[in-house]
């Protein structure tokens, strides 16, 4: 199997470790009734961590269409490679560590995290453009 479908599927975990977290942390303010419920009535704004595990989320779901398109692209073009390997893998290190970073709230980190994992993508979609 190519190991870009494989950092797929670790990209799926962590897309089930964004949800958990921030769920986690909204329940946590909000309560097992408001996750349980249907979730209807007017809420306070999220704390600070809830916000930030709920933006980090939202950023991994933006970005995570353009990383399914690249590494399945690159497998189903017959165009993987050392280097779209090695760019699927920058780009999902980069993404896992983002998560704890945001959830932190350490600032700058986490945007030189998310182009880091920029250039990881980049590097996937390169062979598909055909330059």
């Amino acid at each position: 199997m190519p190991i870009e479908l494989t950092i797929l599927a670790w990209a799926m975990i962590l897309l089930m470790a964004h949800v958990f977290a921030a769920a986690h942390a909204k329940t946590r303010q909000y309560g097992a009734h408001w996750n349980m419920g249907a979730r209807d009535e007017s809420l306070p704004p999220l704390n600070a961590l809830a916000g930030r595990l709920t933006r980090a989320q939202a950023n991994f779901q933006e970005t995570l269409p353009i990383a399914i398109v690249a590494l399945i692209g690159v497998v189903v073009a017959g165009r993987t490679s050392d280097m779209t390997a090695l760019g699927g893998w920058i780009w999902i290190g980069a993404r896992i560590a983002y998560l704890p970073v945001y959830a932190l709230g350490i600032p700058m980190i986490r945007t030189l995290i998310f182009m880091i994992s920029l250039i990881g993508l980049g590097m996937v979609l390169w062979p598909l453009l055909g330059l």
